[in-house]
């Protein structure tokens, strides 16, 4: 399945945006093979983080001076919220730069692997936990939804994933969407199995949420 997301995404034409006014971030959509199947790794941000406190996101954040690249920024952050060394990511491609209007961010997403079960060390001053969903929940019909708004006298889609009273939205939606409309084919929606399973991780306890009866695996990180 990695060799195919990576053909697709290199078979396309990156949108990059370039607004000196705006600020630089990027951030990682991951993947591991959990259950025998292929999940996709958020985060819940912290109460502690100045913005987007309590939402789910993907690992990320904004560029340093130290930073040679949008990639290097996407691992540093990386192994900073999430212990994750950045030689354990295949990084398979690049998504398209996301605009955020309310706080003024340009993000930069990429596409990786990491592999499964794995050690993440969480940092608790900004993750409050880590979510893997499998791609089967994500895909099933009236998981997302989507709506109108009007920003700027324009009329803009907004999507958001749906589950449990939880919900995935803003450029963290916007960003999924179009990994799974460049990833997932319209005639395997729904199909997939749909076995989530129990972490193995032995510092957290585990939950269950569903999405349309697919089971959605939480690893809790005891909060001090």
């Amino acid at each position: 399945m990695e060799k195919e997301i990576a053909k697709r995404l290199a078979s396309r034409k990156l949108k990059q945006i370039k607004n000196e006014k705006l600020v630089p971030s990027a951030v990682l959509l991951l993947l591991v093979e959990k259950d025998g199947q292929y999940h996709v790794l958020f985060t819940r941000r912290s109460l502690k983080v100045e913005h987007h406190k309590g939402e789910i996101s993907f690992p990320g954040g904004t560029v340093h001076p130290d930073d040679s690249d949008l990639l290097e920024t996407a691992l540093r952050e990386g192994a900073e919220e999430i212990g994750l060394a950045p030689g354990d990511v295949m990084i398979l491609g690049r998504l398209d730069d996301i605009l955020t209007v309310s706080t003024g961010f340009i993000i930069t997403p990429y596409v990786g692997i990491v592999p499964y079960p794995y050690a993440f060390q969480i940092n608790k001053d900004e993750v409050a936990e880590l979510i893997f969903v499998p791609l089967g929940a994500l895909v099933r019909d009236g998981c997302m939804k989507a709506s109108e708004v009007t920003q700027e006298g324009k009329a803009i889609t907004t999507y958001a994933f749906d589950y449990q009273g939880d919900m995935i939205w803003g450029a963290t939606a916007r960003i999924l969407k179009q990994f799974l409309d460049i990833t997932i084919d319209t005639t395997g929606r729904g199909d997939t199995d749909n076995g989530a399973g129990d972490s193995t991780s032995n510092r957290s306890r585990d939950s269950k949420a569903e999405c349309n009866g697919v089971p959605w695996a939480r690893d809790k990180v005891p909060q001090p």
